[in-house]
């Protein structure tokens, strides 16, 4: 694969309690580790977070150019992403992810095909398949 795009971010300080940016700046947050992770929690950030915002964006677009290739017009559109952390068992951590589209006016056969179709194109559904158990529904 020849990337078309690089996004490079550096984090310091204290790991899920420091500091990221990205290299333009335009990113630039302190994070905070959630209080159900034993963590001060507050108004600041986390990993977790930044992941799902990402994935929603990049899952939308996926479902839209499904949809534009099926004929489908998409009006009022929302993708959700949960990210969940947790112990995996194994001595180390792991993710889950939930994904849930609302898709007003589209019928629940057609909205599950789009949602699966674009589970097959999104970027990030294909650097999660088989690490990251992923649920989709349809809202």
């Amino acid at each position: 694969m020849s990337a078309v795009y690089t996004a490079s971010a550096t984090a310091t300080g204290d790991g899920r309690g420091g500091h990221t940016r990205s290299s333009d700046g335009v990113l630039d947050l302190d994070l905070a580790v959630p209080k159900e992770m034993g963590g001060p929690g507050g108004h600041l950030t986390n990993p977790e977070q930044l992941f799902a915002a990402g994935y929603a964006a990049c899952f939308h677009s996926a479902l839209k150019i499904v949809a534009s290739k099926q004929k489908i017009t998409l009006t009022d559109t929302a993708i959700t992403v949960d990210v969940g952390i947790g112990p995996n068992g194994q001595g180390s951590f792991g993710l889950t992810i939930a994904i849930e589209a609302e898709l007003p006016g589209i019928d629940e056969t057609t909205a599950r095909g789009l949602l699966d179709a674009a589970h097959q194109v999104c970027p990030y559904s294909n650097a999660t398949r088989g690490n990251v158990d992923v649920t989709l529904t349809v809202a």
